[in-house]
């Protein structure tokens, strides 16, 4: 196995799918934002990092459980591990609050606060596949 196939990768797919969730996020911020004035809108979020945490605790968990053996060729160990490369940003609208008497729920304060730090994650995500690639630059020169 080279250093490619391993942990470098799984690494570098990580910080793709968060680099994707934060560009999906901030689209949705934005049009938070540009209905901010219109009456009746929902506001909608973004839920990713919860969702790729249980898929690692599953895996983890079910590395660290004993086997299940079976006495029979045809029974099936039923337990599996989610995949975290299947987690996905999934978008999901608010309808359970009301900011407003005209039942919007846009609160333009902390949309630009969660715009702020959605920008800091991207901007980190970008810088860790930036470092990811120059290590593997140097790691080639050294071969």
């Amino acid at each position: 196995m080279s250093f490619f196939d391993g942990q470098g990768m799984r690494s570098l797919k990580l910080l793709e799918m968060g680099l994707s969730a934060t560009s999906a996020r901030r689209d949705v911020i934005a049009n938070n934002i540009a209905n901010v004035d219109v009456p009746g809108f929902k506001r909608s979020e973004v839920s990713f990092e919860a969702d790729l945490r249980r898929a690692i605790d599953s895996e983890r968990d079910f590395l660290e459980q004993p086997k299940l053996e079976t006495i029979h060729p045809g029974h099936v160990d039923g337990r599996r591990p989610r995949d975290y490369r299947t987690v996905e940003a999934k978008s999901h609208t608010d309808f359970l609050s009301t900011m407003r008497a005209d039942g919007n729920n846009v609160d333009m304060e902390d949309e630009i606060s969660k715009m702020t730090r959605n920008q800091m994650q991207y901007s980190l995500y970008v810088d860790r596949i930036g470092a990811q690639f120059r290590n593997w630059n140097s790691f080639i020169r050294m071969a």
